[in-house]
């Protein structure tokens, strides 16, 4: 079928508002785009979890809406837990980031436990921490990132930091995972 026999059938009209249509669909995601770099600061707006590191607060698959550095601060499970602040049913904050600060890596999402200068254990008996940062675990894990092959022996370092997870949509994440 070819261009002039698909017109003849539909009629200009069908296409012209075809075109139309399609054009309004773009200009409304551009929309929703760019209210979420204004809400969140940082792009993209959000990750997928993958994996169940996170249960039961968080499923593989959920779409985290993550808010950058300069819109939220990182509350830790050490200060949230005497002030009674929750986030994802549990104290403190959960963040988003990469490990080593590597950007060839996937990104963790794992809860902000404390945070730990340069020279003190990283746990009570662990080594010398290398440098300030926080120390991490997945809500449903038994050890810290640091204490494991995720971020062995290294504190998150603030500019590793992606986010803060704001918010999750459950199971949206696979739709985004189908690309890529």
């Amino acid at each position: 079928m070819d261009w002039r026999s698909l017109r003849a059938t539909f009629g200009r009209r069908f296409w012209t508002e075809a075109l139309k249509d399609l054009l309004f669909a773009a200009a409304v995601v551009v929309v929703i785009m760019g209210l979420l770099y204004a809400y969140t600061g940082t792009w993209p707006p959000f990750v997928t979890v993958e994996g169940q590191s996170m249960l039961p607060n968080m499923r593989q698959n959920d779409l985290v809406i993550v808010k950058g550095l300069d819109r939220a601060g990182v509350s830790t499970y050490d200060e949230a837990l005497p002030a009674g602040y929750r986030s994802f049913n549990d104290y403190g904050d959960v963040i988003v980031y990469r490990p080593f600060g590597d950007s060839s890596k996937t990104p963790v999402i794992h809860r902000a436990m404390y945070f730990v200068t340069e020279g003190q254990p990283m746990w009570p008996g662990g080594p010398p921490s290398p440098h300030d940062g926080y120390v991490t675990q997945g809500d449903n894990n038994f050890l810290y990132d640091q204490s494991s092959g995720i971020s062995l022996n290294q504190p998150v370092k603030k500019e590793w930091i992606l986010g803060v997870a704001a918010f999750r949509i459950p199971y949206l994440g696979w739709i985004r995972s189908l690309f890529g």
